[in-house]
C-alpha cells in the first residue's frame, strides 16, 4: 500500500507517492503566483493553488508504481480563503500568511483591551499573521465578497479546507484542529471554535468549517473533480505540525525545525497546553479520533530561508541559494558583522512588525562572504532565541533538534546550530517531512500504519551534527543588534 500526500506550501504544491516503508516513490511538484498589490500585501489567486495541486499530483501519480490507497494534506496554514460554496469558485484572491493589511486592526483591538483574553483562549497574540484579522479586514474592506458570506452563498476557511471542498467536490467543509488552533478563533480549553472570539471578529460561526481530527476517514475524493480516484481522505494537518508529526516527534520534549523561507520550531509538550509569557504560541500538534489533543509549543521565525533568497535576488551577492555555503565557509567567521533579517519585522520571541533589517559592524575590510556568513549565523542565533524561551517555558530538556526544510541541507549552517544550541542537530534522510508527515497521519487513519511507534521505525537518520565550541561574543552581538533593529518603522 501507498499514501498520496498534498503539501500545499507558500510557492508551490507537492505531491509524494509515499510507501509503507516510508520510502518516497515518486514525486510532481508545481508553482503557483505570489501577488503583491501593494507594500505589505500578499495574495494568491485560490484557482491556481487548486490547478497546481492538479498538476502536481498527476505527475506524481504518473510515475508512482503503484496507486495510492488514501490522500493526505498539509498547506500553508493562517492564509484565509473564501469561495462558493456551490460551484466552489474564489471570487477574490487569498489573503496569505505573510500578509501584514491586518495591522491596523490589531493595533486597535489591542488598544481596546481585548488581547489578554485571545492568548487566554486561544495560546496566540494579536498580529496580522493570524487568519481571523484577515477575515475582519474582508468584511471592513470587500463588503461584496462579505456579503456573499453573512448570506450563505461563500464560506471561509484556510488552505486545507478549500482543498477538501475541491477534492470531494463540494461535499465537505472541513478543516483539522491543528489549523483551527491557528485562526485565533478557536478555544484552546474548549476544544472548538469559540462564539465569543467569532463576534470580537466579526465572523459567522456558521460560515466556517466544521473541525475533524487530524487521522481518520475525513472524507472522499471525488472521480469527477480529482483525476478519476475515489480515495478517502485519511490525514490533514498544518505544515509546521505535520512536519512535526513526520519527524516523528511523538513524545514530550521532541523538538523540531524546518527551515524554509521562514524558520518554526515546534516541541511537543504532551496532553496539557503549556502557556509562554515570552512570546511562543500556544498550539493543537494534533488530535486523535478518539478526541486526545497532543499540544506543542511553537516559535515562528518570519525570515531565515528569505534572507539568503534577498541576498541572491535583491543583493545579486550570490547567484543561487546552495552556494550561501561555499562562500560563507571560505571565512572563519562573520568578521563582526551582524545582519538581523527583520525583513518582514520580527516573529518569535520578539513579535515587533515594526523591526527593519539591519547589518551592523561593516568595515572596510568587509567581503560578501562575511556577509553571507552573518547571514547563516542569525538563523542560527534566531532558532536560539527561540529555543532557549522554549525549554524554560515547557520545562523540557531538549536532548537533540530535528531539522528538516531546503536550508537543513547546508552543512555549515547545521554545524553553526548545533554549536550555538549546544545540543546534537539531527537531519534526517528525507527531509521533506511536511509531506511525509501528511502521509504518515493520512495513513494511520486508513490502517496503511496501525501506531506511531510503527511509524517512527520508518524514521532513518542521514546526518548528526555535534555540538562544538560556542560563540558567546557573537551572540551577545547579535543581541544588541536585535534591540537596535526593534521599533525602527515606528
Amino acid at each position: 500500500m501507498s499514501v498520496l500526500a498534498i503539501d500545499a506550501g507558500t510557492t508551490g504544491v507537492t505531491a509524494l507517492v509515499v510507501t509503507e516503508d516510508g520510502r518516497i516513490d515518486s514525486r510532481g511538484y508545481r508553482e503557483f503566483a505570489q501577488y503583491f498589490p501593494e507594500p505589505g500585501r500578499v495574495e494568491h489567486v485560490p484557482e491556481e493553488i487548486w490547478q497546481a495541486t492538479l498538476a502536481a499530483c498527476r505527475t506524481a501519480l504518473d510515475r508512482a508504481s503503484v496507486t495510492p490507497s488514501c490522500v493526505g494534506i498539509t498547506n500553508q496554514r493562517e492564509t484565509a480563503v473564501l469561495w462558493d460554496s456551490t460551484t466552489l469558485a474564489a471570487p477574490r484572491p487569498a489573503i496569505v500568511w505573510q500578509d501584514r493589511r491586518s495591522a491596523g486592526i490589531c493595533a486597535g483591538l489591542r488598544e481596546a483591551g481585548h488581547e489578554p483574553r485571545v492568548a487566554e483562549l486561544t495560546g496566540l497574540r494579536l498580529d496580522p499573521y493570524f487568519t481571523a484579522t484577515k477575515l475582519t479586514w474582508l468584511r471592513e474592506h470587500d463588503p461584496r465578497s462579505w456579503s456573499a458570506v453573512t448570506s450563505g452563498e461563500a464560506v471561509v476557511g484556510t488552505v486545507d479546507s478549500y482543498l477538501v471542498a475541491r477534492l470531494t467536490g463540494g461535499a465537505r467543509h472541513v478543516t483539522d484542529a491543528s489549523n483551527a488552533s491557528r485562526t485565533l478563533l478557536y478555544d484552546l480549553g474548549a476544544g472548538g471554535w469559540s462564539a465569543e472570539l467569532c463576534e470580537l471578529f466579526g465572523v459567522p460561526r456558521e460560515a466556517l468549517p466544521e473541525i475533524v481530527p487530524n487521522h481518520g476517514e475525513i472524507g472522499r475524493t471525488d472521480p469527477a473533480a480529482f483525476l478519476g480516484l475515489d480515495l478517502p481522505i485519511g490525514g490533514m494537518a498544518g505544515d509546521q505540525q505535520a512536519a512535526l508529526f513526520g519527524q516523528a516527534c511523538f513524545s514530550p520534549g521532541d523538538v523540531k525545525c524546518t527551515y524554509g523561507t521562514g524558520s518554526f520550531v515546534l516541541i511537543n509538550t504532551g496532553t496539557e497546553p503549556v502557556r509562554s509569557q515570552d512570546g511562543l504560541l500556544t498550539t493543537v500538534a494534533w488530535q486523535t479520533p478518539s478526541g486526545e489533543i497532543t499540544y506543542a509549543l511553537e516559535g515562528s521565525i518570519f525570515v531565515t530561508g528569505a534572507a539568503v533568497q534577498w541576498l541572491r535576488d535583491g543583493l545579486g551577492v550570490i547567484d543561487t541559494a546552495p552556494q550561501s555555503e561555499a562562500l560563507a565557509g571560505t571565512v572563519a567567521d562573520s568578521g563582526g558583522v551582524v545582519f538581523v533579517p527583520a525583513l518582514t519585522g520580527l516573529g518569535a520571541p520578539y513579535w515587533d512588525p515594526d523591526a527593519r533589517g539591519t547589518i551592523f559592524g561593516i568595515t572596510r575590510g568587509t567581503t560578501r562572504a562575511h556577509l553571507v556568513r552573518a547571514t547563516l549565523e542569525a538563523v542560527a542565533f534566531e532558532v536560539r532565541d527561540v529555543v532557549e524561551v522554549m525549554t524554560g517555558a515547557a520545562g523540557l530538556r531538549v536532548p537533540a533538534l530535528k531539522a528538516d526544510g531546503g536550508a537543513s541541507g547546508n552543512d555549515l549552517l547545521m554545524r553553526l546550530q548545533a554549536d550555538q544550541l549546544g545540543v546534537p542537530v539531527e537531519r534526517p534522510a528525507i527531509q521533506e517531512t511536511t509531506a511525509l508527515g501528511a502521509a504518515f497521519l493520512a495513513g494511520l487513519g486508513t490502517g496503511v500504519w496501525s501506531s506511531t511507534e510503527e511509524l517512527r521505525k520508518t524514521w532513518t537518520l542521514d546526518r548528526r551534527f555535534e555540538p562544538g565550541d560556542r560563540d558567546e561574543a557573537a551572540y551577545t552581538r547579535w543581541l544588541k543588534a536585535v534591540d537596535r533593529a526593534r521599533s525602527w518603522a515606528v
